[in-house]
């Protein structure tokens, strides 16, 4: 008996693979999104002869209004589709003086753009049968924007805030959505050198951060942050970040403001 369909964005190498990987040992069915037919072809026949799963792959740029077309119509369409995980993105801007435009509008249509429309494009279903499950991988640097450059951050800022709203609308309707926040993570979107410089204890391999993402989101939690050792502490921060709340929209501008 089929477990349901997943649909994997960004899952040619890196964590996408791994996400691959582990979704298909647990029995569910893949469509494996990414640029690259070949790489995207020879993970799902490996993962086919290991697993026994059913695996299709969709080549397709999801930074282009094409390639986003044709997976949000396949998200829209395909009612085996019960999962998706939006894995796929960019990050190695310059500063934001350097940077060049073109690449600053290609990282926001695929870290922001795309996501957003292929969520839209499968929660209506979600939310007619009551189930299914979203997965945003954000960043830690979503809560840390002043800690690395100006616009990956805030793309992923947007993801962690979009998910978060998810959970109120989609999770009354029986649809898990979780966040994601990987620290540094040995993929190819580090290149080795720059890994050479960082220290080792805040490094973590793909596989780790996958399972522990994989934990988070069996023990039911919204938001996973695998390198965080107290829970205490993000909760801590969302408290804070509660208590704001009365006193965010007032008839009348604080004390400090005014004569």
């Amino acid at each position: 008996m089929t477990k349901g369909t997943f649909l994997i964005t960004g899952a040619s190498d890196g964590i996408g693979a791994v996400y691959a990987d582990r979704l298909a040992r647990r029995g569910h069915d893949l469509i494996l999104v990414a640029r690259r037919a070949d790489k995207l072809a020879a993970l799902a026949q490996k993962l086919e002869a290991e697993t026994g799963v059913t695996i299709e792959t969709l080549s397709a740029d999801l930074s282009t209004p094409d390639g986003l077309a044709s997976v949000e119509a396949r998200l829209r369409s395909d009612a085996a589709i019960t999962g998706l995980v939006n894995n796929a993105g960019i990050a190695g801007e310059t500063s934001l003086v350097d940077t060049d435009a073109a690449y600053l509008t290609g990282m926001i249509n695929l870290n922001i753009l795309a996501v957003t429309r292929l969520t839209a494009a499968i929660a209506p279903r979600l939310t007619a049968t009551g189930s299914g499950t979203i997965i945003n991988m954000t960043s830690v640097t979503a809560l840390m924007p002043d800690g690395f450059t100006a616009v990956y951050p805030a793309s992923k800022a947007f993801v962690l805030a979009f998910t978060e709203a998810l959970q109120v609308e989609l999770g009354s309707k029986g649809v898990r959505v979780q966040a994601v926040l990987p620290g540094i993570t040995r993929t190819a979107i580090w290149e080795e050198e720059q890994l050479a410089h960082i220290p080792a204890e805040m490094v973590m391999e793909v596989n780790d951060m996958v399972d522990a993402a994989f934990a988070g989101l069996d023990q039911g939690e919204a938001i996973t942050i695998p390198s965080l050792p107290d829970i205490a502490d993000l909760d801590a921060y969302l408290a804070a970040r509660a208590a704001l709340r009365p006193n965010l929209s007032r008839d009348r501008a604080a004390a400090r403001y005014t004569a």
